[in-house]
């Protein structure tokens, strides 16, 4: 399969909002829901979802409708690619923001991947609830293709179903008059069902415009106009506004526009633009994953330094910060996560 770089590039850009946005939120304080980086921060991950769902239609949609091997094959090279980095930071935040302290049902709920299922908002590493969430999109997703394939109308009702649950707790499940640090919004955000209708929805791209091709106008356009959307659509106050009622109807679809945008784009850029957007989006996983643990690391000698010899500026905390987190998961990429690519490459060859 052809790899699709315009998704590397938007799944890189969203990685590297994220992390600036926790960064800038542990340095400044909490953004609020006008804010563009607050909602960087919301559906950044959104997008992640939709990428993902996307993804996997160009590279499993064909092979899984063969039958129940194919679908072993996708199950097993989906733990190879999530689980190391996964059980690794989650074992690094346990020492470096718990001091080793856990309980055990916890960190067992984590480290198998089944927090996700059975507890998803107490992922122990940060923004591992989101982890959570794609494991439990890859138990679904052999599901939703037997469907595509094999029973048009079952398609189409979970497709509405999953629709329907999505407005539900856009509608009903979050209050805007509350807070997304409330444990009970906080555990309703990071309910799976809250998001698998994006997983879907980039699913549903691959299937209905793969072989569609739009006038470079076009694609721009759909681009320019769902990031305008995302900024320009009024909303103030908690966070949590922007997950309820229509603003989470209105910025979800700007995501599906932008998402749209870059998979249809079809501009030359120049090699200077695509090499690092596209190195980027290869180590998007790591940054995700490993910038809060950098972040917490790099604490403990800036203070040390501050308290022995001389004042270092937030601004250089944050910016060294950056820099480490982007060279780290770059060699985190190269020669810990490749290896398990690979190995998941290697087994799939074997069984076949």
């Amino acid at each position: 399969m052809k790899r699709l770089h315009e998704l590397d590039y938007l799944r890189g850009i969203a990685a590297l909002g994220i992390m600036l946005f926790h960064y800038l939120t542990w340095t400044k304080g909490e953004f609020s829901s006008d804010d563009t980086m607050g909602r960087i921060g919301i559906y950044g991950v959104s997008i992640f979802y939709m990428l993902s769902g996307l993804t996997l239609y160009h590279v499993y949609n064909e092979p899984l409708s063969s039958g129940f091997k194919e679908v072993v094959l996708f199950l097993k090279r989906r733990v190879l690619r999530i689980y190391p980095l996964l059980i690794i930071s989650t074992i690094l935040t346990v020492f470096i923001f718990n001091g080793g302290e856990f309980e055990t049902r916890e960190l067992l709920l984590n480290l198998s991947g089944l927090f996700g299922f059975f507890d998803w908002s107490h992922g122990i590493a940060v923004g591992s609830w989101s982890i959570g969430n794609e494991l439990v999109f890859y138990v679904l997703f052999p599901v939703f293709v037997f469907l595509y394939h094999k029973s048009k109308p079952g398609f189409l009702i979970f497709c509405a179903s999953t629709f329907a649950i999505f407005l539900y707790f856009a509608y009903y499940l979050h209050d805007p008059s509350s807070s997304l640090a409330s444990e009970v919004q906080r555990s309703y955000y990071c309910n799976p069902l809250n998001h698998l209708f994006l997983f879907l929805g980039g699913y549903l791209i691959g299937a209905w415009l793969e072989h569609v091709e739009l006038r470079k106008h076009w694609s721009l356009a759909l681009l320019l106009g769902g990031i305008v959307l995302f900024i320009a659509w009024p909303e103030e106050g908690d966070r949590l506004r922007l997950v309820s009622g229509n603003t989470r109807v209105v910025l979800t679809a700007s995501c599906f526009l932008i998402c749209i945008g870059f998979y249809k784009s079809n501009y030359p850029l120049p090699a200077f633009v695509t090499r690092p957007l596209s190195m980027l989006g290869e180590i998007s996983y790591s940054v995700y994953m490993l910038h809060p643990i950098v972040h917490r690391s790099i604490l403990y000698p800036i203070n040390y330094v501050r308290a022995h010899f001389f004042h270092v500026p937030e601004s250089v905390r944050f910016a060294l910060a950056v820099v480490l987190t982007l060279f780290i998961s770059y060699f985190v990429y190269q020669y810990f996560e490749k290896y398990f690519i690979r190995l998941g490459k290697k087994r799939a060859v074997a069984a076949s």
